[in-house]
């Protein structure tokens, strides 16, 4: 999995898993949501729930091995709160066939491709057969992520993506995890559509962390 920009030279290894907040629970109040996501490597999918969670970015380049785990408290409008557990799966090649273990139950998918990069935005096509083949949730929400908008040299426009967008009834936003930008609307939009359609209860979410 990528931080956006820096080199793409041989990197260090990520373990399988690591669990980098606390997994305390909220009480019954509280609602909770997987999130999970999706894409190439390189485009940044670490680096946008990196930034999201600990306000952080960093220009080194990590390979997610398998699978990273992040939660993170969201307030909505009205009061409530929602914990989003999000799980950060590693998007090369060998790593496809462990995907459906973190998206089959998820409640929401983050899509991430790279403005800069149009073969990470072809790719989005098998994620989104693969989540409307595979995935369970019936109101399942889809977001596509255009990251490092904030390079100016683009392969894919702000207008390709939103066609794709609208074609597949995604929601879109384009992110900048290393400026910030778009990462804190993407996800209160998220959360907004979760909270709406697809709310886990407790329970089943301490039953699919412990997974």
């Amino acid at each position: 999995m990528s931080c956006c920009g820096g080199s793409e030279s041989t990197p260090p290894r990520k373990s399988y898993l690591k669990v980098k907040k606390s997994t305390t629970y909220l009480s019954d109040k509280n609602s909770e949501a997987k999130v999970v996501f999706l894409g190439d490597a390189g485009v940044g999918k670490s680096s946008i729930s990196q930034r999201f969670v600990n306000n952080k970015f960093s220009e080194h380049y990590e390979v997610t091995i398998g699978g990273a785990y992040l939660q993170q408290q969201l307030r909505l409008r009205g009061g409530k709160s929602l914990r989003l557990h999000l799980w950060d799966t590693g998007g090369e090649e060998r790593f496809k066939a462990m995907t459906p273990f973190y998206y089959r139950d998820a409640d929401a998918a983050v899509l991430v491709y790279d403005v800069t990069n149009i073969k990470s935005f072809w790719s989005l096509e098998y994620w989104v057969r693969e989540l409307s083949e595979k995935a369970k949730r019936e109101k399942l929400v889809i977001v596509l992520a255009g990251n490092k908008s904030d390079v100016s040299e683009k392969q894919v426009t702000t207008e390709q993506a939103q066609s794709f967008a609208d074609a597949h009834s995604l929601m879109f936003f384009e992110t900048s995890a290393k400026m910030g930008d778009g990462i804190n609307e993407l996800f209160k939009q998220l959360g907004e559509e979760v909270s709406k359609n697809i709310l886990a209860p407790t329970s089943t979410m301490k039953e699919r962390t412990s997974n």
